[in-house]
């Protein structure tokens, strides 16, 4: 008895040595990782900030220490067009961005509006590797440096103004709206008030509450999540539920970095943005609902909620094949040569459409 004792405290002693060497190890391990990279957010993003912060712990945790990400939310590390170019560069590692066609030539196809009307088929279109945008997308990504890990959206863009309720396209009669350089968004407004008298001036995101308040434009597009957290509801009246186009925002790390992991690193990183990406498709939802409630109580201002007749007489107008003429099929046919590339994503983008409807029914 008293040797079976001895030998079961011989046996935990070497149980805790192990044990102690391996959590020194891992201890080592996590204050020294072999990899320090940063993730820049060049906009304000309250709702979504935090599952950032959880991708970057997440990374530290399945891949026991060996990378480490700092987070920088909120323009810290810059404008749009910096974030991307640090990245590129190297000198950034991941940032969230955006692919204008003026830095991602064959980034066009991801505002081409009417494509994504909900959040359930942007989950279909840009699952990753799966996708029919996703595959497109990281394309277009790969031939200027970049590797898409995961996406975020603000939802379903509307058109806010401070004049009357749109609710026809003739009602865009003598706007000044603000647009961006999403070319595709732009082409569909230009369209859908093409007669009326309406205007168009680019100005940056930042800068669209002063224009609106000053009277610089009449109107913008805006999201639900904006019309709160970036103020818009304080200077516009009336905001229409136009739904023409959806905000996806790409998460992307430095191709040459991402190629050079391993391949447990990166199934590391993978696991923790396939997680992050679903909680934040669940937080988009979530919001949405509450945004939508809490505008419905602000004095002066007033939600114009379309039917799906006087939504397709604006759909009507956008043009889109115009649109996918002009700014996709130009890109896409260079390359994926003699593969009718542009006719396969419309085909897959209308079963998508169809598959969510009729789950809906």
């Amino acid at each position: 008895m008293v040797k079976a004792t001895g030998r079961n405290v011989r046996f935990a002693l070497m149980f805790f040595v192990v044990f102690l060497g391996v959590m020194m190890h891992s201890r080592l391990a996590w204050a020294n990782p072999e990899y320090k990279w940063k993730f820049g957010v060049p906009w304000t993003r309250p709702t979504q900030n935090e599952f950032f912060q959880q991708f970057c712990d997440l990374v530290a945790e399945y891949s026991q220490g060996r990378i480490e990400i700092k987070f920088f939310p909120n323009g810290q590390l810059g404008t749009h067009d910096e974030h991307f170019h640090a990245v590129q560069e190297g000198s950034v590692q991941l940032v969230m961005v955006v692919p204008y066609i003026n830095l991602v030539p064959g980034g066009a196809v991801n505002w081409v509006p009417w494509t994504i009307e909900n959040v359930d088929e942007a989950k279909l279109a840009f699952e990753a590797d799966k996708g029919i945008l996703w595959k497109v997308t990281e394309d277009a990504y790969n031939e200027v440096g970049m590797h898409m890990l995961f996406q975020t959206s603000f939802g379903a863009y509307g058109v806010g103004n401070t004049k009357r309720p749109l609710r026809t396209p003739e009602d865009f009669k003598n706007l000044k709206i603000r647009v961006s350089a999403s070319l595709g968004m732009v082409r569909a407004i230009e369209n859908i008030g093409k007669g009326t008298g309406m205007t168009l001036q680019t100005i940056p995101w930042g800068d669209v509450y002063d224009a609106l308040s000053k009277g610089v434009v009449d109107g913008s597009w805006s999201l639900w999540p904006s019309l709160v957290e970036d103020r818009h509801s304080e200077v516009l009246k009336y905001f229409t539920d136009l739904n023409f186009a959806w905000d996806t925002n790409n998460i992307v790390i430095n191709k040459e970095i991402w190629d050079k992991l391993s391949e447990d690193l990166k199934e590391a990183v993978n696991k923790a943005a396939h997680e992050v990406e679903t909680k934040l498709y669940e937080r988009q939802e979530f919001m949405e609902a509450q945004f939508k409630k809490q505008l419905s109580e602000v004095k002066g201002f007033e939600i114009i909620s379309l039917t799906p007749e006087e939504r397709a007489v604006f759909r009507e107008r956008s043009n889109t094949p115009a649109i996918w003429d002009e700014l996709v099929r130009p890109w896409i046919e260079k390359k994926y040569p003699g593969q009718n590339m542009t006719e396969k994503i419309q085909e897959e983008l209308k079963r998508i459409h169809e598959e969510v409807l009729s789950k809906k029914k």
